[in-house]
């Protein structure tokens, strides 16, 4: 359909916040989008530029229902492709108390807490007490429309919920006393840590024009193990998209991704936006869904895309027997070699220093050591193997790291992009052309209140 109103909006992801939407409004007309998205609780943020923030990280899915409600008025809608690939990405809460509810069920729960918890914020619902029951916050309060109802809280965040009504304050007070007298404490519980972030994610947005700069060089060609790291996140997301035997799970603040494979028996935990030297994922297997890890691997936010690829080929392609060892087993030459074949028939450096094997690349600037004191120990899952690349073993770009009784067809696959695969490296002094960006600023100090 031809749009009829002169307004645009552009809709993309927050710059700070990790699920929040922003909205940029451009055109003649951009007031009427204005006004359907402020009726949607998007927040004003900047001359034409709103923001959605919630409790529950439903943001895409409800950004996506506003677009569809915008286009259907006749306004155009830009939605940027990372906001895209969030809009249709189904993800599973972990540990979800409420296990018996389906996904659709579970959104509409936590959109009923929103509903509680901007009334709060907008002052429409009086929170007269609060206290600890020993699990969660309950709170009393009374609604300063619906004919002065009375409500009992329970639960904090997305969870939270209307558990009990009164007719009165004064009624509602008397059997909140009744039940939480000893911890009862005036006024609304002090904000979450989730309640903090979405206040963060409110405040004033300045939209900042970058100067142009040149071109960006064509990446060049380099052994795998010195190429970029490139995107971890969406290598992860394209091995879930092709392995429906693989099932994604976020934790509650939204900063870990786990991937479970179907047998229970392999995860994978992917932290995001970690710096380059610390962990950024890690690899267990299990004997059974509940028994200790058989082996475990890490390897830092640095690593190469090319390495990564291979790690997670084998995950895919090894259907359960690539994942096992024999756990009692002690570690042998057969198996160190079997592991190594590839850096070795590229003729890297082999040397033995007392504990320490090592095998590092032609010219020095990668390698890979196996310490025979800790592989004597496996009940411990010490880190037994170590590769690395960089300036020196000292001073590495990345690290991975695997305990004993990693199988030794998975060390072999990695040995092979560090022996014989290359990759690509972008010179990291360039900068993207005419860049647009959403900067946050300092949030103003919020006045004493008794609502939130």
């Amino acid at each position: 359909m031809t749009p009829t109103i002169d307004a645009h909006v552009r809709l993309d992801t927050h710059p700070t916040h990790p699920s929040a939407v922003t909205a940029v409004l451009t055109g003649t007309q951009a007031h009427v989008a204005h006004l359907s998205l402020e009726a949607a609780d998007w927040t004003v943020v900047a001359d034409n530029v709103l923001v959605l923030v919630r409790i529950d990280h439903e943001e895409p899915y409800w950004a996506k229902d506003a677009a569809k409600h915008l286009s259907a008025g006749g306004i155009t809608v830009e939605i940027t492709p990372w906001l895209q690939e969030a809009m249709d990405e189904e993800w599973t809460w972990a540990n979800y108390p409420m296990s018996w509810c389906t996904r659709s069920e579970i959104r509409e729960v936590s959109n009923q807490a929103q509903k509680i918890h901007d009334d709060i914020r907008h002052g429409q619902l009086l929170i007269h007490a609060h206290a600890h029951d020993g699990h969660t916050t309950v709170a009393v309060g009374t609604y300063l429309h619906r004919n002065g109802e009375s409500v009992y809280l329970l639960g904090e965040d997305h969870l939270r919920q209307v558990a009990d009504t009164f007719d009165s304050p004064a009624g509602a007070l008397l059997a909140f006393e009744k039940v939480h007298g000893a911890e009862m404490r005036p006024g609304p519980a002090p904000l979450t840590d989730t309640e903090r972030a979405a206040a963060e994610a409110r405040a004033p947005l300045a939209l900042t024009a970058a100067k142009a700069q040149p071109a960006r060089p064509e990446p060049e060609t380099v052994p795998a193990y010195l190429a970029d790291a490139g995107d971890h996140d969406a290598l992860l997301d394209a091995f879930i998209d092709s392995h429906s035997e693989w099932e994604k799970w976020r934790t509650w603040s939204d900063e870990t991704t786990h991937v479970i494979h179907e047998s229970q028996t392999l995860r994978i935990e992917r932290v995001h936006e970690t710096p380059a030297h610390e962990t950024a994922w890690t690899v267990a297997a299990y004997e059974t869904p509940v028994s200790d890890r058989m082996w475990v691997l890490t390897a830092t936010g640095a690593t190469p895309a090319p390495v990564l690829q291979e790690l997670l080929n084998h995950l895919a392609d090894g259907d359960g027997d690539g994942w096992d060892t024999a756990i009692g087993a002690p570690v042998d030459e057969k198996m160190v070699t079997a592991a190594t074949q590839p850096l070795s028939d590229a003729g890297w450096k082999h040397t033995v220093d007392g504990r320490w094997i090592r095998w590092t690349s032609p010219i020095g600037d990668a390698g890979v050591q196996f310490d025979a004191f800790t592989a004597q120990h496996p009940s411990q899952n010490l880190a037994t193997w170590t590769v690395w690349a960089g300036p020196d073993p000292d001073r590495p770009a990345w690290t991975l790291t695997a305990s004993p009784h990693a199988p030794s067809s998975l060390l072999a696959d990695l040995s092979e992009p560090l022996a014989h695969e290359t990759g690509l490296r972008r010179p990291q002094t360039a900068a993207p052309e005419h860049t647009t960006s959403l900067v946050t600023s300092p949030p103003a100090t919020p006045a004493a209140s008794h609502t939130r």
